[in-house]
């Protein structure tokens, strides 16, 4: 019945609202196979399934912006869109046509959004005619003269390894590979195909390219045919040109391959032509599912094994620290509890001696409170955008949308750092509420904001298009001053209009001595031992993240993501509780910032990670690419540093205010 009900749903949801046929059939078959009943439903099921069927067309109508797929005719244009080429090696985007390539009669750029634009995209037309079941054999595009320039430009882009991305209905072009000796044979994909190659010293330019394009028909459920697969076969060759005033360049060719063909040496020729073939296939794959090849190049199985192993550890070692910590309270609760003779009083040892103290205003107290609200605005984010990214709003079709979303969340999350901010800096008994909140609104954002710009000018300085235009940045600027910083002074005014949080001890006028500390529970090395575990549990996602950064990947795994950022919290606090009631239990009552650093330690290693993986896996020589490869890791290390901190101090707050209420103290 399970399988049969998820048939039905997938069905309904992939037909047009036209198009019964393929559900009447489904019922039958389901009541033929004896899944439904003929009659005498009883009243709750018929009330469910009148509720479910209302439902049924608005979900059928509902379309995300963007993803509805398009139907072609047989015949019907299908146009191809180049985007930036990249690199590996440089990190530095450039647009399609800063190479001679052949180009339409007007360039025209796509609609882009604000993520679009912060990551370079360039998404432009071209000449390419591409009709739907239509194929093609050697078609010539265009024949150029190459001048000593042009060919500079073109031996720079194949040193540095620079990828040519296409798009077609808006899925981008991949290039299939053949892993050599494995039995079966496997096969993954790159994203974009290479300018060229180079062997021995000789440079060979891909003017010849097969585009394989997969199509899906379905005649009961919708008129036409969709595109399912897009996949090029670069080829450096020379064509034999002849004049043909039928074809639109005014040009055939006749392309011939295998090891009798010369290749199309850059030094060699003066001329290049650029042709291509067209070839349609039919594919059992469907619509929804045309995105599987694509994030399948991450590597699917060690992903799994890897966070599988990540997940055991932590919860081991979480249920660990947990069983530990709820023992030795609970034990220490019930001692301090029991009545205690005048001696025993006077022995008294142990994180009760210091109640009068614990809740005492730390130095920097300010800053403490910016940095959680800081963090707590960075929680919200990740949060909300996981739950979005799950529901499938932010798909790879979405280009730019993810980093958008992310965006607009963080600044609508301002309220919410405002309120948390005020929060925390009342238990201070602090008054100027607006100097901790201009802090807020302006240092750790200001902070991004600066490396970013100062990152973006060397970007500029390479002329690439990843450098983000002066109109861009003057809209960054109206989202943070004129929507965050309002926002931020909204939430901190109603936290700070609300009553100060009751703590359940009084804190002494005169501090308390704090005795001589052994060194390994003193701050640097217990903050240091406590970054270990948040790290441990990020470790393996954190590997695909960045490979989806630094080497253009396909990331699309949220489930995988959620699953880290719950292991992640639960970790941040548990870490930081632990060690937190083990500096109480020495008489060290400075727990506030302790208690933040034990979890935002992490991000130190972070950043170390980033410099293995820039050794290990980058091949990264540019002084530029280096300085932006290192300024961006520098910023995530930033606000993975907040966002751990401020789950730990936190948790420990709450620890700490729930431990000393539970006990009597005169």
């Amino acid at each position: 019945l399970g399988a049969c009900a998820r048939q039905w749903a997938l069905e309904a949801w992939a037909r047009p609202a036209h198009a019964l046929s393929r559900e009447t059939a489904m019922r039958m078959a389901c009541r033929g196979a004896g899944m439904l009943p003929h009659r005498r439903r009883p009243f709750g099921a018929a009330v469910l399934v009148l509720a479910v069927s209302s439902l049924v067309p608005a979900a059928r109508a509902f379309y995300l912006p963007g993803v509805a797929p398009i139907e072609y005719p047989q015949g019907g244009r299908v146009e191809l869109k180049v985007n930036k080429l990249t690199s590996v090696k440089t990190q530095l985007p450039y647009g399609y046509y800063v190479l001679p390539y052949c180009q339409p009669e007007s360039i025209q750029d796509s609609v882009e959004n604000l993520g679009e634009i912060l990551v370079g995209d360039m998404i432009e037309n071209s000449p390419y005619e591409i009709n739907m079941m239509v194929n093609e054999t050697c078609k010539v595009l265009c024949k150029k003269e190459l001048t000593q320039e042009q060919k500079d430009k073109f031996r720079s882009m194949i040193d540095d390894e620079y990828t040519v991305n296409w798009l077609v209905d808006n899925l981008p072009g991949a290039t299939r590979y053949t892993r050599s000796g494995a039995e079966p044979a496997t096969f993954w994909y790159m994203n974009g195909f290479p300018v060229g190659i180079e062997r021995n010293g000789a440079y060979y330019i891909h003017n010849h390219v097969r585009l394989l394009l997969k199509y899906h028909a379905s005649p009961y459920d919708y008129e036409g045919y969709r595109i399912v697969g897009f996949e090029i076969e670069p080829h450096s060759l020379v064509q034999a040109l002849r004049s043909d005033p039928l074809e639109l360049s005014g040009l055939a060719g006749v392309c011939s391959e295998g090891a009798a063909s010369p290749l199309h040496e850059l030094d060699a020729h003066t001329e290049i032509a650029f042709t291509y073939d067209v070839v349609w296939t039919e594919s059992e794959q469907r619509w929804a599912s045309r995105w599987d090849s694509y994030l399948k190049m991450t590597g699917g199985q060690i992903h799994w094994f890897s966070i599988l192993n990540s997940l055991m550890i932590m919860l081991f070692l979480s249920g660990m620290i947990a069983m530990i910590m709820l023992r030795t309270v609970y034990r220490d609760i019930t001692k301090y509890n029991e009545l205690a003779t005048a001696e025993e009083a006077a022995e008294e040892t142990g994180w009760k001696l210091v109640h009068g103290d614990v809740f005492r205003k730390p130095r920097f107290s300010k800053l403490l409170a910016v940095s959680v609200g800081s963090g707590m605005q960075i929680f919200g984010m990740s949060v909300v955008t996981l739950i979005f990214a799950l529901l499938g709003f932010l798909s790879p079709a979405h280009r730019g949308g993810l980093l958008q979303s992310m965006m607009l969340l963080f600044t609508f999350m301002g309220v919410l750092a405002g309120y948390t901010t005020a929060r925390f800096y009342k238990i201070f008994c602090a008054d100027d509420w607006k100097t901790a909140t201009l802090l807020l609104a302006f240092f750790y954002p200001g902070i991004m904001f600066t490396v970013f710009f100062i990152l973006n000018l060397f970007i500029w300085g390479e002329k690439s298009s990843g450098a983000v235009p002066f109109s861009t940045m003057f809209a960054l600027l109206v989202l943070w001053f004129g929507i965050s910083v309002p926002l931020v002074f909204l939430g901190s005014y109603f936290g700070f209009r609300k009553e100060a949080i009751e703590l359940p001890v009084r804190t002494n006028q005169v501090p308390r001595q704090i005795p001589a500390q052994p060194w390994f529970v003193r701050p640097v090395f217990s903050s240091l031992v406590g970054g270990v575990l948040p790290f441990g549990a990020v470790f393996t996602e954190l590997f695909f993240i960045m490979s989806s950064l630094w080497q253009h990947q396909f990331y699309y795994l949220f489930g995988f993501l959620a699953l880290v950022l719950c292991i992640l919290i639960v970790t941040c606090a548990e870490i930081s509780i632990a060690l937190t009631y083990f500096q109480l239990t020495a008489e060290d009552y400075n727990w506030w910032w302790r208690s933040f650093f034990s979890s935002a330690s992490s991000a130190l290693y972070v950043f170390l990670y980033s410099i293995m993986y820039f050794t290990s896996r980058l091949n990264i020589d540019r002084t530029v690419s280096m300085i932006l490869y290192y300024g961006y890791m520098f910023l995530i290390s930033l606000v993975f540093g907040l966002l751990t901190g401020s789950i730990g101090t936190i948790a420990s707050f709450s620890f700490v205010k729930v431990i000393y209420s539970s006990i009597k103290v005169d």
